[in-house]
């Protein structure tokens, strides 16, 4: 009888160790989790993209439909790191009618700036553009600085004076809307023209 509670007194006691054991080690994981820092997250989402500079390069870019947008050719482009945008020395640059028929503007500026897209080119210093003539419309030549250009849809914008001129009208303002695809332009400050009557047919 003594001997059977001496073993059950050495086997609670055994078990009470192993149960005072299993709570220390718990304990000391919660403690470790709880004093260690927090794991900083990985930022890497892959190789990063480089810089790059190119010389005398020719540009062609479409619209999602698959048509030419516009073509620029320059004698520098550089791409910096971190930026998919192009910066551009003395761009000179078509911008294609959307009208079947209608000719191209052909244009240049003193520096060009295009988005990772291509819906938007920022034309800085000096920009000057000539369209042929077609059908009854004579050749029309337009003299700004600092225009915006969506190539998409045809359509340039400036702050800066403009002067639009088509045979022998002529139109000058200060800043400017204008839509390339029919010639429709509007100027929004200080604005004034000449349109002489056209010459009829014989």
């Amino acid at each position: 009888m003594i001997g059977r509670l001496r073993r059950w007194l050495r086997d609670r006691k055994l078990a009470s160790a192993i149960v005072t054991v299993a709570l220390a080690a718990g304990l000391a994981q919660l403690l470790l989790w709880w004093m260690e820092p927090t794991a900083k997250p990985n930022d890497f989402v892959g190789p990063p993209r480089s810089g790059y500079t190119l010389t005398n390069f020719k540009l062609w870019s479409y619209n999602p439909e698959g048509a030419l947008a516009f073509r620029m050719q320059s004698p520098h482009l550089e791409r910096r790191e971190g930026d998919d945008s192009l910066y551009i020395n003395s761009p000179v640059f078509d911008l294609s009618a959307k009208k079947p028929g209608v000719p191209e503007w052909h244009g240049q500026s003193l520096y060009g700036w295009v988005d990772k897209g291509g819906t938007l080119i920022k034309l800085q210093g000096p920009v000057t553009m000539h369209r042929p003539a077609w059908a009854d419309n004579p050749p029309a030549d337009l003299v700004t600085a600092d225009a915006t250009v969506w190539p998409r849809e045809n359509r340039m914008a400036t702050d800066a004076p403009a002067q639009m001129t088509q045979g022998d009208s002529r139109m000058n303002g200060v800043g400017m809307r204008a839509d390339l695809n029919d010639n429709h332009l509007e100027l929004l400050d200080d604005s004034h023209g000449s349109f002489p009557p056209r010459k009829r047919k014989s």
